[in-house]
């Protein structure tokens, strides 16, 4: 997918905000799940759902290859390619900042899911 120029600001904007939140959540060891957190995140997946930019295939803020972006700029990538080279454990900040990206994923799942079957239950 060709991107224009809004739609690669937007993305920009929004994997910024996400590492915000996810550094915020994972430095106060308070949950994504529970308000604020979850609304603030909300607002992000609907803006970036109304650009089409989530789509689980090709989408450059799907669950996948936002959860992707982050680990990268957070060094989760090559930490986790060390410890398997190396066999050795992540250091617990890495697994910590692991969990939170997890539940990032899982939520932003579980909204692509539901906004994609929404229209299955709601007829107009």
């Amino acid at each position: 997918m060709t991107e224009s120029v809004s739609e690669q600001a937007l993305v920009a904007v929004t994997l910024d905000e996400l590492e915000k939140l996810t550094r915020e959540a994972q430095a106060n060891n308070t949950p994504l799940e529970l308000d604020p957190k979850r609304s603030q995140l909300f607002a992000l997946f609907v803006k970036a759902e109304a650009a089409g930019l989530v789509d689980e295939e090709s989408g450059p803020l799907s669950a996948d290859e936002l959860c992707r972006v982050l680990a990268e700029r957070a060094g989760l990538t090559e930490a986790a390619r060390l410890s398997t080279a190396q066999q050795e454990k992540l250091s617990p900040e890495h697994l910590a900042r692991m969990r939170v990206l997890w539940s990032l994923m899982r939520m932003w799942m579980e909204w692509t899911y539901a906004w994609k079957r929404w229209p299955e239950f709601h007829s107009t």
